[in-house]
């Protein structure tokens, strides 16, 4: 089982590095200026527990096409020092066309880490930012997966804006066609400078039978340039 997951990951960042080559080659006779959005830092207290998430979407300088995604997120329950809740993917990426991307890299639950491929749709601008991605486990008894995120943050003021957002994630054993995961969350609330805070609610639901947990609370949110 390990040969053949190092296979795949090999299959994976050789796959990874010729469609980089291609896509280099194709854009380095217009070399555009990097924009690289900062690292979203959210932490929100509540009626069950601590919600912590850390989202991060990076390029390199000297290779524009080619980067990094992360997610980073977990759930605890007042009283319980046991993290069961806990999630973290990481993808080197390289861009494709106006916004979506080809990552290949890993996932990671308190259920194990799995080699896993996806695809990253990004559209950004002052008052929108929208992420959808598919994604597959590349390994036996594998987890299909979708996310998606939407911010609304139009401008109230110089220096205020409103800040919205929904966001979900539906996770499906494929082979044994069951709900594993998923989670409806929403936040509303202001930023100023660097800073968003307010009010949010996350709605999880666990395991086939779609045990429901509700945490709802205050959040604050810093974005770490």
């Amino acid at each position: 089982m390990k040969d053949v997951c190092k296979k795949i990951i090999k299959s994976s960042l050789a796959t990874l590095a010729l469609l980089a080559g291609i896509n280099f080659h194709a854009q380095e006779t217009e070399p555009q200026p990097i924009q690289n959005p900062p690292v979203s830092v959210e932490a929100m207290l509540g009626s069950r527990g601590i919600s912590f998430q850390m989202t991060l979407d990076k390029k390199l300088r000297s290779v524009p096409q080619i980067g990094f995604f992360s997610v980073t997120d977990f759930n605890s329950d007042w009283g319980n020092d046991q993290l069961s809740d806990l999630m973290i993917i990481g993808k080197a990426t390289v861009d494709l066309y106006k916004g979506l991307k080809f990552g290949a890299g890993f996932q990671s639950t308190p259920g194990g880490i799995r080699p896993s491929a996806a695809l990253i749709y990004t559209y950004a601008n002052p008052d929108w930012l929208i992420i959808a991605m598919p994604r597959a486990d590349l390994s036996a008894n594998a987890n299909l997966e979708g996310l998606g995120i939407v911010e609304y943050k139009p401008a109230l003021s110089d220096k205020w804006r409103l800040y919205t957002r929904l966001q979900g994630t539906y996770v499906h054993a494929a082979a044994a066609d069951l709900h594993t995961r998923s989670y409806i969350r929403s936040r509303a609330g202001l930023t100023y400078k660097e800073f968003t805070f307010g009010v949010g609610a996350n709605v999880e639901y666990y395991g086939p039978t779609k045990h429901k947990e509700t945490n709802i609370g205050g959040f604050l949110q810093v974005a770490l340039f």
